[in-house]
């Protein structure tokens, strides 16, 4: 482990995956799909693979419909027959995503602690509208950046240089939150401290630099950043 606290004044957060539960989408399939799981997996990894597939050609759509173009692809691979109405009740649970338990009391502490916390996300502008005010905890951000302000999708290098320049902090002094593996490696090799939130327990993959801090929800980045149980609020 790397992870240098001392370096840290802004904490930035992915959206999908680290604040709010993708997983949560499966509900809505269940209520039109038999088996909604598959359906679920592949939705959500070929959003992904047409993000990474789109900064190498130079195809950028809003992430939403980038999720309408997945979504539409994971039901057909199925051979799962909805309408189109359906597809966009569906997509629209990305509006209501499960915030984590532990987000607005982590975030909250840190904001009470002296750091900046922003959002850093594929997410276009209205999709993290969405989530910041379901997941309660737009009065402790100072920012939200999203991937539509530059065109591109992370892992790309101007993403996160970007978001450096919006929260006005040198690229070094960022710890960026992410369950995302790709994420991780984008934020670090800008120059970001990479901390993966790894809340499924998942191995780390065998393919480039290792984390600088590996932790299971955003409580223990907390205790890293601040001290286990220290009062933020003196």
């Amino acid at each position: 482990m790397s992870f240098d606290p001392d370096r840290v004044s802004t904490v930035t957060f992915d959206s999908y995956s680290t604040l709010v539960d993708v997983d949560a989408a499966e509900k809505a399939l269940a209520e039109r799909v038999d088996d909604p799981e598959p359906v679920s997996k592949l939705w959500r990894s070929r959003s992904l693979e047409y993000t990474f597939v789109g900064n190498h050609v130079d195809e950028y759509e809003p992430f939403y419909e980038v999720n309408r173009a997945a979504l539409q692809y994971a039901l057909e691979a199925h051979d799962v027959s909805v309408s189109a109405s359906e597809r966009d009740a569906i997509l629209s649970v990305y509006h209501e995503l499960d915030v984590f338990d532990d987000v607005r009391d982590a975030v909250g502490r840190l904001r009470d602690a002296g750091y900046d916390c922003y959002v850093v996300s594929n997410g276009n502008p209205e999709m993290l509208d969405s989530m910041v005010d379901h997941a309660d905890i737009r009065d402790l951000l100072d920012g939200v950046v999203s991937a539509d302000e530059v065109g591109v999708f992370k892992p790309d290098a101007e993403i996160y240089r970007h978001a450096a320049a919006r929260t006005g902090t040198p690229i070094d002094e960022i710890a960026h939150a992410t369950a995302g593996w790709f994420d991780v490696m984008g934020a670090h090799h800008t120059g970001m401290q990479g901390v993966w939130v790894d809340r499924k327990d998942s191995p780390w993959e065998p393919f480039g630099p290792e984390p600088d801090l590996t932790v299971p929800d955003l409580t223990t980045l907390v205790d890293a950043l601040v001290g286990d149980g220290r009062d933020t609020t003196d």
